[in-house]
């Protein structure tokens, strides 16, 4: 018995929003505003000798040590932190809090910049979302659930949102892993015969 591919055509609403560069123009505004909080947040500590500096790691334990304490419940209640992330909070990231302590600042400001001049725009996304999901695991909202959210749709909207940005010209030549550009294919045989 063959099986028979069914393509779902995509319907107006998402074509619209995700595959059109007609909206491209929301999707910079979205990816400034999210960049800015990453670069931002991130400059911060790479500035700050608790993160970064000869005291690395001292202001990532505090934080640590304030999610455990979240971890513990009231009876009667549900604590804000779960316990298998506490576990993990207190036996991978604790004992080694001078390397996450560079891996937030760095990731933090690594995720603002891709975003901002929109390079990579849906990697950084997916792990700007990813800090954004650690810290509300942790127990810490401010501007953590937009973000995650803002992230997510971003994410979605790969293909347009760095359309006025770095990946306009970054992402044909890379080509994607599901179809390669045929001048990327071009590019490169020609490189090989030179």
């Amino acid at each position: 018995m063959r099986n028979h591919e069914v393509v779902i055509p995509e319907n107006p609403v998402s074509h619209f929003l995700f595959v059109s560069t007609r909206f491209a123009w929301f999707w910079l505004i979205v990816r400034l505003y999210v960049g800015y909080q990453w670069l931002s947040a991130g400059w911060g500590k790479l500035h700050e000798d608790v993160w970064t500096g000869g005291k690395a790691g001292v202001a990532l334990t505090g934080f640590i040590q304030g999610a455990l304490v979240k971890s513990k419940a009231v009876p009667g209640s549900n604590p804000d932190v779960a316990g298998w992330y506490a576990n993990f909070l207190k036996d991978v990231v604790l004992p080694h809090a001078k390397l996450f302590s560079y891996l937030v600042s760095y990731g933090e400001f690594l995720v603002g910049l891709g975003l901002i001049v929109g390079l990579l725009t849906g990697i950084a996304a997916f792990f700007g979302g990813l800090m954004n999901a650690s810290y509300l695991f942790a127990g810490t909202l401010s501007t953590n659930p937009i973000l995650l959210i803002l992230g997510m749709i971003l994410v979605l909207a790969w293909k347009v949102a760095g359309w006025y940005g770095l990946d306009r010209f970054a992402l044909p030549f890379l080509g994607t892993p599901w179809k390669r550009n045929e001048q990327t294919l071009i590019l490169h045989k020609n490189t090989k015969e030179n």
